[in-house]
Formats: C-alpha cells, sequence, structure tokens
C-alpha cells in the first residue's frame, strides 16, 4: 500500500484555487499584481488557449501563457516558502537591469530551481544593510503592503547638529515634496565631533524617506543602513555582500505576522 502524500503538499495550490489570475502569478513570483495587469490589459496573458481577462479566476490545470512562454504554475505553486536575508554593500543596485552596468544585488544570490528571488523594499545605490528576498511574490506584497506598517529600523550617522526641538518635530511629522513624514522612533547612539549616530524607526518605504526627513533638518546623512525589517535584524556576522537562507525558527516570526 502506497504512503499517502503529506497533508500540506499541495497547500500553496488549494489556497489559491479559484483566485484572481493576476494573484496567483504574482504569487508565483512571475511579477507584480501591476506588472501582471497590464500584461493582461495588454493581452500578453492567456488562459487556455484564449486571452485573460482583468478579474478572471484561476484553477488547477489551466494552461496559462505569459509572452507566449508556458507557465507551469501547478509546479511552482507547490514550492515551500523561502527567504533570503543579504547584507546589501554601497554601491549595489536593487534591480535585474540596468543600463549603466553598475553591479545588482541579484547578482549574488543562489539560483532557484522555480521562479525568482524578489525583493522586499528597496534601498538605493548608497544605502547598505538588510535586504530581503523572497521566492513567494504574494509573500513579498503582505511584506511591502503599506497597510501592514511594517517597521524598518536604521542606524544613520549624520552630519551636523540636531536640536532638541527638531528631533521632536521630526518624530511629530514634517511636510515633504510628497507629503508629510515622521520617524517613529529616533534614539541617540553615540558619536563625535560634528558627526553624530542615532537609530531611527520608520513605518512606510517610500523613496529616500530616511535621508529626506533629516535633510529637512538640515543636516547631511553621510552613512545610511538598514538593520531591521519587521521582526528580522540584520545578523551581526554577516558581512556586507554575504547571503544567507532564513531557518525554519527564523522564519515561523514572518509566517506568523505576513502568512495571511
Amino acid at each position: 500500500m502506497k504512503n499517502k502524500a503529506p497533508a500540506n503538499k499541495r497547500s500553496n495550490i488549494r489556497c489559491l484555487d479559484g483566485e484572481r489570475l493576476h494573484k496567483v502569478l504574482a504569487h508565483a513570483g512571475i511579477g507584480s499584481r501591476r506588472q501582471i495587469e497590464q500584461w493582461i490589459r495588454d493581452g500578453q496573458v492567456q488562459i487556455n488557449g484564449r486571452p485573460a481577462k482583468l478579474g478572471e479566476r484561476w484553477h488547477p490545470g489551466d494552461r496559462i501563457q505569459v509572452g507566449g512562454r508556458r507557465i507551469h504554475l501547478d509546479r511552482r505553486l507547490e514550492g515551500r516558502l523561502r527567504v533570503l536575508i543579504y547584507h546589501k554593500p554601497v554601491g549595489e543596485i536593487v534591480s535585474r537591469y540596468d543600463p549603466q552596468g553598475r553591479p545588482s544585488v541579484f547578482e549574488r544570490l543562489p539560483e532557484l530551481a522555480k521562479g525568482r528571488w524578489i525583493a522586499v523594499g528597496r534601498l538605493d545605490l548608497n544605502t547598505e544593510g538588510l535586504l530581503l528576498f523572497t521566492n513567494q511574490g504574494e509573500f513579498a506584497n503582505r511584506l511591502m503592503h503599506p497597510s501592514r506598517q511594517v517597521e524598518r529600523e536604521y542606524a544613520v550617522r549624520v552630519y551636523g547638529k540636531v536640536g532638541e526641538a527638531w528631533l521632536e518635530r521630526l518624530c511629530q511629522g514634517v511636510e515633504l515634496e510628497d507629503g508629510p513624514a515622521r520617524f517613529e522612533r529616533i534614539e541617540p547612539a553615540g558619536g563625535e565631533g560634528a558627526n553624530r549616530w542615532y537609530k531611527v524607526v520608520v513605518k512606510e518605504g517610500r523613496n529616500r524617506i530616511v535621508r529626506r526627513l533629516w535633510e529637512s533638518a538640515g543636516v547631511i546623512v553621510s552613512r545610511l543602513i538598514r538593520i531591521r525589517y519587521g521582526p528580522i535584524a540584520l545578523p551581526q556576522g554577516l558581512k556586507a555582500g554575504q547571503v544567507r537562507e532564513l531557518t525554519p525558527a527564523e522564519l515561523a516570526p514572518l509566517e506568523a505576522a505576513f502568512g495571511e
């Protein structure tokens, strides 16, 4: 008598049976929801030999093509959730393609047998520190969605003096060119002369938000390191340019907080 497959062997497929096609494709790491929705509008996505429609639902066994390429969703969705932590150095971009030919963080990552690694947010060229990558697009979307209010903690070195009144104002909120912003917390962390270190926490991923907040106070950010994303902190022993996969124990807090 053959042994039965484990009960959770195809849990990803069962959970996504009947979900909208663009969501399932994003979950499988094909692209972001927004990208896939546009591909559907442009007629680049087919289901069972015909152009897919926005809002159409996917079921196991449906034949899917994206840009003329067959996508085996059943196979992709069987894979277990994986998350990498990477210590990004200054000088690398968080993109697979760059006309200027600059080094990419994706060049450092291990190869996947199925799908692709998806970055959870971005760090600009001159920012270093913690980056998370996952093999499941839907999980990445949950980690990044503004409604989740995920804490991002940074160590920042600024050049210039910031008085107590300005520190309080940065926590209360200042008006930037794209709307109000603030730090959730600011903690002095030492320094000498005109160079001072702080630890700061924000709950949004707007472009250069940490740098722009400090610049509003009239100081220059001379070094910026992301040291935590949600419950995951940058390991002390992980040097710049190194990557490792989260263990099941390390992955558990993420799954508990963002699994649904």
